[in-house]
């Protein structure tokens, strides 16, 4: 008999379907003793150093929240380590995950862009069944070449096996945090420019890529693909961020994302309310969006 926070949740007029794009795990092991994992890897440390602001789950651990939240269905993946093989250990937790929990988890493949294998780690984990790769991400410049240079081999594996791909991307201006890089905004564009049929979901709406569809001329056939998703939001943005984006970008092309565990729904339906939103338009993006980018889960 399989435990109750495994099987298919129901969803109903009352309770819609909620996904939730944008979540991390991390091996108990990591979770248990995460010190030990920050010697040769300065990006952990400097996200996780402070177990308040850096909190840590497992895969037991998130669908314990979804539960609590009411929330269906989530995607998941760890992080983009420097080391080969802690790279592929998370990429195996969050597979295993995966086969645990198949109607509640979906899983990508986290790569680190700077690692001469991550495009053959890439494939390992789509042949195993993963369904897309992110969160890709580079939290300093690049060793060499250029921030495109590094994404575009693992954006042309996305491409060549039609999987999505959600990459880190945060605001060029404002305050520093702990995470924040800096990604040439021209680099981004011309990356999702050369691969028109991908599908891209950038994370943290995007750093405000979004605004330049106010442009008269190509910017909104080149984002025509791209996806922007909610994550941290309430850290960074005022409410009314998704009025804008809506006029902008149609409620159709913004996801539901939490970046759990760092925040809950709570904090997200909150803002939704504030800036105004109709119940249609909360549906959309809590989980109508991600169920129709992803075709995951079966409509219920």
């Amino acid at each position: 008999m399989p435990q109750a926070s495994s099987l298919k949740p129901q969803a109903s007029p009352l309770r819609p379907l909620i996904i939730d794009i944008h979540t991390h795990i991390f091996p108990p092991e990591v979770c248990r003793d995460r010190t030990s994992f920050f010697p040769g890897e300065p990006g952990f440390e400097l996200l996780y150093r402070d177990e308040k602001k850096g909190p840590l789950s497992t895969a037991g651990g998130l669908i314990k929240a979804m539960d609590r939240k009411g929330i269906q269905a989530s995607v998941t993946f760890g992080f983009p380590w420097r080391k080969p093989e802690l790279v592929r250990r998370s990429n195996d937790y969050v597979r295993e995950a995966m086969a645990r929990f198949p109607e509640r988890l979906l899983g990508f493949a986290c790569l680190n862009p700077e690692l001469p294998d991550a495009v053959e780690e890439g494939e390992r984990c789509l042949r195993a069944g993963m369904k897309g790769l992110g969160e890709l991400a580079l939290y300093s410049s690049p060793a060499e070449g250029s921030w495109f240079d590094r994404m575009s081999p693992l954006v042309e594996l996305a491409a060549r096996w039609e999987v999505p791909v959600l990459l880190h991307i945060n605001e060029p201006v404002g305050h520093q945090y702990p995470g924040k890089g800096r990604q040439p905004f021209w680099e981004l564009y011309e990356l999702i420019k050369t691969f028109p049929t991908t599908r891209f979901i950038l994370a943290h709406w995007g750093g405000g890529l979004w605004w330049y569809q106010l442009m008269k001329r190509e910017v909104k056939e080149v984002l025509a693909n791209t996806y922007f998703d909610t994550a941290a939001s309430p850290f960074l943005y005022r409410p009314e961020i998704y009025e804008f984006a809506i006029k902008l970008l149609g409620t159709g092309k913004i996801l539901y994302g939490s970046d759990y565990p760092l925040l809950g729904l709570e904090r997200y339906l909150e803002e939704m309310d504030q800036a105004g939103l109709l119940s249609k338009q909360q549906e959309a993006i809590l989980g109508g969006n991600s169920q129709r980018v992803l075709g995951w889960p079966a409509i219920y």
